[in-house]
This record gives structure tokens, C-alpha cells and sequence, in this order.
């Protein structure tokens, strides 16, 4: 029974605490406070309320949304210049870096595009040990704007489902998904919009979206309509604590990682040789996070927000 600025309040708290938790991270191995927003609780957090506030609109509203988030992101890179070579060495990306596209399409190049610049502009207002010039990884602050995107298809997808509960949509989700990997694609081949995980392109969007659609819809049929729900136990370990989940993977990897290793060496992990050596690893450092999440679940211990 709340009424709506008490909840747009809370809403806006929660946006708050994400992206403060994003900065906290990665200002892990920092001097200072690192201010950068790329990290996925701050990517979250900066959209947030605006799903809020969708989220008490009509669906017309929320696909309307939705197509002018990605079709006006898409515009604005498609629209901004090309770099030159020059360009590329600036912000320390060769000009013949194998991963780059070229034509129509070098518009979502690493390094010099529309994201980047506006990072060189808006993350130094920020204190730092010394002037952005760009993310190593070619991630940007602006890529929550297509990132709301996703959010949105998550909206409509929760929308459905409870909605028509306690029917499931099975057949409108697969749909769904088949339009957004075919619409991705499309997209991708044709040069219009390439697939670019990392800056989350509109294509991205799209393709990735229509892949979740199809995962909602397995689990779905899986676990609702055929009543299989034993197996996802592990899952629904993870998912009642989905931020305690990432927060330790970032908190405890170095901890965890040298743990076995002081303790048990790396010979364990070489039993099937130096190939699956990191394989073998990682998989024992990721058991160890999923029997913490499995001992705050049987307490119900569920860090929310």
C-alpha cells in the first residue's frame, strides 16, 4: 500500500547503493577512490529509475521506450566521426588492431568513439591520480543507456509472466527470442550495428535479449509447466543471493585463488594437464563461492537492497 514518491525514494536509494557498490569495487586495487561507472551494479544502478518510473506506464509506453533508447543511441554513434589513425594511437588502440571493423561499422571501434570521448570529458570531473584518457577494456560510462534497454526487456518479460500466471507464455517467449537473435544479427551482417558486447551496442541488445528470452522459456516449460524443479537447486542458490554472488567473486577471488594454491599446490590442477590447469582452477574457486551462497541460504542470509 505505499504510494508512489515513498517507493521513486527507495527506488532512487537503491540507485544509489549500486552504483556506490560498482565504485567500491573497483577501487579495490587503488589508491584512492577510483570514480568510474562501467561496472554492471553501477551500469544497473544508473538506469534503475527510469525502469522505475516505466514500470507504472502502459506496455505501449515501455516498447516505445525501448525502441527509442536503442534506435537514438544507435543514431548518435552512427553520427559522430570517424576516427583518424591518430585518433587510435591517442587513447593507446593500434589503427591495425586485428578486432577493428572497418566501413560504416567503425563507428563502434575501440578507443576513440563517442563513448570514450565523453568519458575524457565526464570522468575527469572526478579526482584522480591522473587524467582519463580510456578504459582498457573499451568500456564506457554511456553504455547504460542500451543497457536500460535490457532492463526493459526484462520489465516486459516479468510483466507476461504475471500477467498471464498461471499460464506461461512459453510460445511468446521463444517468439521473442527468435525476433531479438534474428533482429541482432541482421544488424551485425548487414554493417548497420555490430554485435560489440563490451560497449553493449543496440544490436547487442537485441541478440543477447532474445537469447534470455529463449533460456527464460527452457527454464520456464522446465520447471513450471513440467514441475522439474529439483535440479535448479544450485541455481536458486545463486539467484536468492544474486548481489552477495557478485560481490564475492570480486571480494574473494585473490583469497580463494591463493588459498588452494598455498595449501594444495597446483599439482591437483594439472591432473589432465596445463590446458585445463585454469579450467580445473577456477572451477574449485567457484564450488567455494556457490558453498558460501549454499551456507547464507540455509540460514537465510539474502543480502538485498
Amino acid at each position: 500500500g505505499a504510494t508512489f514518491w515513498p517507493m521513486f525514494a527507495h527506488a532512487l536509494w537503491r540507485s544509489f547503493l549500486l552504483i556506490a557498490l560498482g565504485i567500491f569495487l573497483r577501487s579495490m586495487h587503488s589508491t584512492q577512490t577510483y570514480f568510474t561507472f562501467e561496472d554492471t551494479l553501477t551500469q544497473i544502478g544508473l538506469g534503475y529509475p527510469f525502469l522505475f518510473l516505466l514500470g507504472f506506464r502502459s506496455p505501449r509506453w515501455q516498447w516505445g521506450a525501448f525502441a527509442a533508447i536503442l534506435f537514438g543511441y544507435w543514431l548518435a554513434w552512427a553520427l559522430y566521426p570517424l576516427p583518424s589513425a591518430s585518433d587510435y594511437a591517442a587513447v593507446g588502440v593500434p589503427a591495425n588492431w586485428p578486432h577493428n571493423f572497418t566501413g560504416f561499422a567503425a563507428h563502434w571501434n575501440k578507443g576513440p568513439n563517442l563513448g570514450n570521448t565523453f568519458d575524457q570529458w565526464f570522468l575527469n570531473l572526478f579526482p584522480r591520480t591522473k587524467p582519463f584518457v580510456a578504459n582498457d577494456g573499451g568500456y564506457l560510462t554511456l553504455s547504460f543507456i542500451p543497457t536500460l534497454g535490457t532492463m526493459i526487456l526484462g520489465l516486459v518479460a516479468g510483466r507476461w509472466l504475471r500477467k498471464l500466471a498461471p499460464v506461461v507464455p512459453i510460445k511468446r517467449l521463444i517468439t521473442a527470442g527468435i525476433v531479438g537473435i534474428a533482429a541482432g544479427l541482421l544488424l551485425h551482417f548487414t554493417g548497420i550495428c555490430p554485435v560489440v558486447k563490451r560497449i553493449w551496442t543496440p544490436s547487442w541488445t537485441l541478440f543477447s535479449g532474445g537469447i534470455c528470452f529463449l533460456f527464460l522459456a527452457a527454464f520456464s516449460w522446465l520447471i513450471d509447466v513440467k514441475g522439474y524443479r529439483k535440479w535448479a537447486f544450485p541455481l536458486v542458490v545463486v539467484g536468492m543471493n544474486s548481489i552477495a554472488a557478485y560481490l564475492t567473486a570480486h571480494l574473494c577471488e585473490d583469497f580463494v585463488t591463493s588459498s588452494f594454491l598455498i595449501h594444495l599446490g597446483k599439482r591437483p590442477f594439472m591432473i589432465f594437464g596445463p590446458g585445463l590447469y585454469p579450467l580445473l582452477l577456477g572451477s574449485a574457486v567457484l564450488l567455494t563461492y556457490w558453498f558460501m551462497l549454499l551456507w547464507m541460504y540455509r540460514r537465510k542470509l539474502f543480502l538485498k537492497i
